[in-house]
């Protein structure tokens, strides 16, 4: 039996005006003829895609921020302590982040970008799962890093995380550098660390573009990202947020589904 959902179907929705469907089939019915019109569709995803893979979400009751108050970046580059901490937090998470595998979520925006429907996809997860799932890697544009890599914050020099382990666990410390000495640190933008600029302006140019913004499994909450689905919709696109909790944009959107995204979005998986 299907879960039921909470959709709405026109913007400015109120309370009342919600309909609680017996099942999500309104949903993608509407979210398809949404599709079906559109000629240029940006996918911009946040963490709720990717939970029903293993990888556990951030602010939610029980997300990572609650049992680990996040580290800014001015304390990982200020103390060794705090390098030492984020990478034991890294390698702690590393079996649910090495055995999470594309979702239903991420297949079917994988098909929406294989049929050119999407160009590319905006995404606010480090997971790399977009990648995995059939996106081309300089078609996922990454507004806060991916996590699945290590980068010298002095050199910009790549380093594989099988390499940073090995270092971590025959010393206990982070490593730093061989070539200039600087922090390793995972590919991630961490609280009070620059956005990544180019992909910032590719965003942003790709929502000015689009005529269908998807904004899905994103709390909508951490700027300056999140005023990507207001520039769409300020720039004439439809806006459909499909996500299991509201948002502070729900009532801007020409669609609005709280469900289960999988299930939501398994029907526009290409076979």
């Amino acid at each position: 039996m299907e879960q039921s959902a909470a959709v709405t179907l026109s913007g400015r929705p109120s309370a009342g005006e919600y309909m609680i469907a017996s099942d999500v089939e309104t949903a993608r019915r509407r979210l398809a003829a949404l599709i079906e019109a559109a000629s240029v569709v940006l996918p911009f995803t946040g963490a709720g895609i990717s939970t029903e893979c293993g990888i556990p979400d951030f602010r939610s009751p029980g997300g990572v921020w609650t049992k680990n108050a996040p580290i800014p970046f001015d304390e990982f580059v200020a103390s060794r302590e705090r390098r030492d901490e984020a990478w034991r937090r890294r390698f702690a998470m590393e079996t649910e982040f090495a055995a999470a595998r594309p979702g239903r979520g991420h297949l079917a925006l994988a098909s929406l970008y294989r049929a050119g429907k999407a160009p590319a996809v905006v995404t606010q997860n480090i997971d790399n799962l977009h990648q995995a799932s059939g996106v081309a890697a300089e078609d996922v544009v990454e507004l806060h890093g991916n996590t699945t890599y290590a980068l010298c914050l002095g050199c910009g020099l790549r380093y594989e995380l099988a390499w940073v382990k090995q270092r971590f666990t025959a010393s206990g410390h982070a490593p730093d550098c061989p070539d200039c000495g600087g922090a390793v640190k995972t590919a991630t933008v961490s609280f009070g660390q620059a956005m990544p600029e180019a992909a910032m302006r590719r965003a942003e140019a790709l929502t000015r573009r689009c005529d269908l913004f998807l904004a899905i499994g994103s709390s909508l909450v951490v700027w300056p990202a999140a005023g990507f689905p207001l520039l769409a919709k300020r720039g004439g696109a439809k806006l459909v947020i499909l996500n299991r909790e509201p948002t502070e944009f729900d009532d801007a959107a020409d669609l609005v589904v709280h469900a289960d995204i999988g299930s939501v979005l398994a029907p526009f998986v290409a076979h």
